[in-house]
């Protein structure tokens, strides 16, 4: 990738990088030094005056959009949660997710035993007027929604910040399966191993 940068300063001039299927990849660095433009460019969110970034070899500009939001889960570090359930949450992006599933998922982000420690578990009322969750809550609740799609690659942009260090290593490990590219600010590095 060539030419990203923003208003003051080029970022992500010259960068080649290949991730395999299976590999987790941390990208770790300054604030402003491009993490969070790495995944916008992944997901298109943003594009390069020059050079490519490819999926499978195909060229992310060219490819369906449908297949690529298919294809590509990303969890930002503030997640959005509607006002429902937390069933109801989990099910956005993935309406037809099984029960079995569902708890599958959230074990996966090490959300299952806090919901069950909730007054209705899964049909617990969230949000505005309701059960008000911490920030780490609120992550492993968009993590395991996420999950639940079973998306090839899977993008964390800071999605773990809020979390406890023991929380971060679970889900972290849980992991082994996807494709993820992690990026954390150096300021909490010293948890990326």
């Amino acid at each position: 990738v060539q030419g990203i940068y923003y208003i003051t300063r080029n970022v992500l001039n010259g960068l080649t990088l290949t991730i395999k299927p299976g590999e987790t990849v941390a990208l770790v660095g300054h604030s402003g030094c491009g993490k969070s433009t790495s995944v916008g460019l992944i997901t298109r969110l943003y594009e390069a005056e020059a050079g490519t970034v490819k999926i499978d070899g195909n060229d992310v500009r060219t490819v369906n959009l449908e297949w690529l939001r298919n294809t590509v889960g990303i969890v930002q570090q503030e997640p959005m949660l509607f006002n429902g359930t937390i069933e109801e949450n989990l099910r956005v992006g993935s309406p037809g997710i099984q029960r079995n599933e569902m708890i599958q998922v959230c074990k996966l982000a090490n959300a299952h035993d806090f919901i069950m420690k909730l007054p209705n578990g899964y049909s617990t009322m969230i949000g505005d007027g309701a059960v008000q969750l911490s920030g780490g809550q609120k992550q492993r609740i968009a993590i395991a929604r996420t999950l639940a799609r079973n998306p090839r690659i899977l993008l964390l942009d800071e999605a773990t910040s809020a979390l406890d260090a023991n929380s971060e290593s679970i889900v972290q490990v849980r992991f082994f399966l996807s494709t993820c590219l992690y990026q954390k600010d150096l300021k909490t590095s010293p948890r990326v191993s």
